[in-house]
């Protein structure tokens, strides 16, 4: 029978050429490669190169003898695993024990017989086959523990009973900073990963040494580079003894937290601003009625005050003449409250009606007539410098006049409260392929703190101001595909400039 190419290799040691020829007959056919040395030299080095499964050794050789070929055998990493079996006619029990105390697996005594030998090599053969299946099998599940270990996203470092560590996947090194082949056999306590958290470190050892359990949600840990990072700690007792940490990044989870508390309050605030909204708008509506109902007075007294003219030819004509100059003034005033009252009902209750093709500047003189009392009460004039032959431009009217309304009349209050009695200045310009217009106001200016978000919303120089104008104004512009700008006014004040694409 032909050996297996791949079957068990053993090396046969004796330095008796007799000998060897009976090993070989014991051998033969039993499916193993045999391979033979003449001494210990030689079967050192075919041990090497050959790595055989078992050795069969005998004692007594010149020069090296057989105990001393298997303590250089075990000494080396290469050859340290071959079973060595010994042959020897030494049979004292101290020779025996002497070969199994240098590495020896077990001890055949000369003469040997076949079916003996020949038993003792396919047990060890054996054992060696069930010994590597098992080396093979625990290697595997070593490697397939510690890719389970390393797809996780804690970190995980199993310490001895004395705080050892004894194994840490990758994320643990990540997270400490400290690779495991520096930590693999040091102190945990060494890493100083809870620097001054004595109760945490208290903990620890009561974890090692008591097997009582532990958990943080959130803890700092120093990284080996001195970085501070958050971490939620648990750790648990194994049952051979020692522990097993896991560690937890929470930096995520803590911004995580953070963006959702900034949200609440947002919203709080936001939830503020609407319900001021809707006072606001409640207030409107309450100011539209009161506009219905005031304009109707207003009618009866022009109505009376013209009747009042048509009864005084009874009056001597000094006295008709003076009361007809009182009347006709009460008429004009009550006929301008009137009309007031109409362009304010006019603005509030026109709807958006689309974009159109607009005259920037006819827009802008019905703007100046809604700010009208605005300009009274404030005592500030408004001046409107219209470019001519400007261009036409395809806008919303309603929006349009939203935006100049509350540029003008923010221009207005500004310039009022620094004590100025300039007139605001509207004017309109081509500029490019733009039609623009600016309003400039000679007010105290914007605090910088202001200007770097003044078109945000809820951002507001004045007080008790709501902060949505701008905001709102900026939204219709760059809607229209423009923009709105603003520039310190060098004489002191601010500029407003918003510009619209020229109508093809």
């Amino acid at each position: 029978m032909m050996p297996d190419r791949d079957s068990e290799q053993i090396l046969l040691v004796d330095d008796n050429p007799t000998n060897l020829q009976v090993l070989f007959k014991t051998l033969e056919g039993s499916g193993y490669r045999l391979l033979a040395a003449r001494d210990g030299e030689a079967a050192l080095y075919t041990a090497k190169r050959a790595r055989p499964s078992l050795i069969l050794l005998d004692v007594m050789m010149p020069g090296m003898d057989g105990f001393e070929v298997c303590e250089r055998l075990k000494e080396d990493p290469d050859t340290a695993d071959i079973a060595v079996i010994f042959l020897s006619a030494l049979t004292d029990s101290q020779s025996k024990v002497h070969g199994l105390a240098v590495g020896g697996v077990d001890y055949i005594a000369k003469p040997f017989q076949t079916d003996e030998v020949l038993a003792r090599v396919r047990t060890h053969i054996k054992i060696q086959r069930l010994e590597r299946a098992l080396a093979r099998r625990n290697s595997e599940l070593e490697d397939e523990n510690q890719q389970i270990l390393n797809a996780v996203d804690e970190g995980i470092i199993g310490m001895d009973i004395t705080g050892r560590v004894t194994s840490m996947n990758s994320q643990a090194a990540t997270l400490t900073g400290w690779p495991a082949s520096d930590c693999i056999g040091e102190l945990f306590s060494l890493l100083q990963l809870f620097p001054g958290d004595k109760a945490l470190n208290q903990s620890l050892n009561l974890l090692c040494e008591g097997g009582v359990g532990l958990r943080k949600e959130h803890v700092s840990i120093s990284t080996r580079s001195g970085r501070i990072a958050p971490v939620a700690v648990s750790g648990s007792p194994r049952s051979e003894g020692g522990a097993v940490l896991v560690l937890r990044d929470i930096s995520e989870w803590l911004q995580d937290q953070h963006a959702l508390e900034q949200a609440r309050e947002e919203m709080d605030t936001q939830r503020q601003h609407l319900a001021h909204i809707e006072r606001l708008s409640t207030g409107g509506e309450m100011a539209a009625g009161i506009a219905h109902e005031v304009n109707q007075p207003l009618t009866a007294v022009t109505n009376y005050a013209r009747v009042a003219q048509r009864l005084l030819t009874d009056l001597p004509a000094d006295k008709r003449l003076k009361m007809d100059d009182v009347l006709t003034k009460i008429v004009i005033q009550a006929e301008r409250a009137a009309a007031v009252i109409q362009r304010m009902r006019s603005y509030v209750k026109k709807p958006s009606g689309g974009r159109q093709v607009l005259e920037l500047n006819a827009v802008l003189e019905d703007v100046l007539a809604l700010a009208e009392v605005d300009s009274r009460v404030n005592a500030i004039p408004v001046q409107l410098k219209a470019a001519a032959n400007l261009s036409t431009i395809f806008a919303d009217e309603v929006q349009l006049q939203q935006v100049a309304l509350n540029l003008i009349r923010n221009a207005m209050e500004s310039t009022a409260n620094a004590g100025h009695s300039n007139a605001v200045e509207v004017s309109t310009y081509l500029e490019g392929d733009m039609v623009c217009f600016r309003v400039k106001d000679f007010g105290a200016g914007m605090a910088p703190e202001i200007e770097a978000q003044l078109f945000s919303p809820f951002v507001s120089s004045k007080e008790g101001g709501m902060g949505i104008g701008l905001s709102v104004s900026k939204s219709i512009m760059q809607g229209h595909g423009g923009d709105i700008r603003f520039q310190a006014n060098p004489d002191g004040g601010a500029i407003f400039s918003c510009e619209f694409p020229v109508h093809l």
